[in-house]
């Protein structure tokens, strides 16, 4: 290789290389959501400052890691047409959607997506309970995350009196039949509860309060639940006791600690499949064929956003 071509080799992986660590700086962007609430205690002394560092480096190794490894078990669901559907519950603020960013973060949304529904319409509110979640359920070579699922009706609707009591009865009758359907019929079913204390509730909620960039995440019903934290603690419990069947048990996330908790769930969660590497071809990027007589006509200027950055 000549010295020009290896000089131009040279540059390229260079570029490469930016353009890898530009792709991981977006977790250090989400990290902005965590940061908020250190402004609210006092400042940390030299050695705090450290260790932190040191605590943080270690969360992005290990959470890359883990990344690459659901990489791989998305792989081999879309290779073996398996099913998965994966639950999240928790109370408001217990790190549910910051868990289900990191897992989803660097996967195919054509093979992992989200579901997050809002409130029932009317037309909705007149079906079977279970029938607006059905068309979300996955197909063979897919994975299915609920931010908040069917089990509302057994926690914000019965908290907040949307629903009767004798529905919420028979909500608990029907949800295991219903899910050992899911289960029969070849979905493996999976599902986490978030817990978090009363403290760091309070914490978190006033992290929002204070952020002007996260002030949405607070609805009236949200200020709601934190005056009603015993009685969601009833539902939770009454929820977990009448729900956690073999065919599909409840997974408790301890969440007090984000970062641990996003780590352990992925960990727990890569545990549940017997996922291996699948096989790719190697990929050749084939040559650019060029023409002659091609010829690219100029875009017009008012066509191009201004470049202030």
């Amino acid at each position: 290789m000549s010295l020009t071509a290896r000089t131009d080799h040279d540059e390229l992986m260079q570029r490469i290389h930016r353009d890898l660590v530009d792709s991981y700086d977006e977790e250090l962007e989400m990290e902005i959501d965590d940061r908020s609430l250190d402004a609210l205690s006092a400042p940390p002394t030299e050695a705090e400052s450290e260790a932190r560092r040191l605590a943080r480096s270690r969360y992005f190794r290990e959470l890359l890691r883990l990344q690459s490894e659901l990489v791989k078990l998305q792989d081999w669901v879309a290779a073996t047409r398996h099913r998965v559907v994966i639950l999240f519950e928790g109370r408001d603020s217990a790190g549910k959607g910051g868990a289900i960013k990191r897992i989803t973060q660097r996967l195919n949304p054509r093979v992992c997506r989200v579901v997050a529904l809002p409130a029932p319409n009317d037309r909705e509110r007149t079906q079977w309970y279970f029938q607006r979640y059905i068309s979300h359920l996955p197909a063979g070579g897919e994975i299915v995350l609920f931010d908040r699922s069917w089990y509302n009706r057994a926690g914000v609707e019965k908290v907040m009196g949307f629903c009767s009591d004798a529905e919420v009865e028979e909500f608990f009758r029907s949800v295991p039949e219903f899910e050992k359907m899911l289960v029969r019929s070849g979905i493996q079913l999976i599902k986490y509860w978030f817990s978090i204390t009363d403290d760091e509730q309070h914490l978190r909620f006033l992290g929002r309060i204070h952020d002007p960039l996260k002030q949405w995440k607070l609805s009236p019903m949200d200020l709601e639940s934190r005056r009603r934290w015993e009685e969601y603690t009833k539902a939770k419990e009454a929820m977990l006791e009448r729900t956690h069947i073999p065919e599909a048990p409840w997974w408790i996330v301890q969440a007090v600690d984000k970062k641990r908790a996003r780590l352990n769930c992925i960990a727990h969660l890569l545990e549940q499949m017997p996922y291996q590497e699948i096989e790719r071809q190697a990929v050749a990027l084939p040559e650019r064929v060029r023409h002659a007589d091609y010829i690219r006509h100029p875009v017009p200027a008012e066509m191009i956003v201004p470049e202030i950055y």
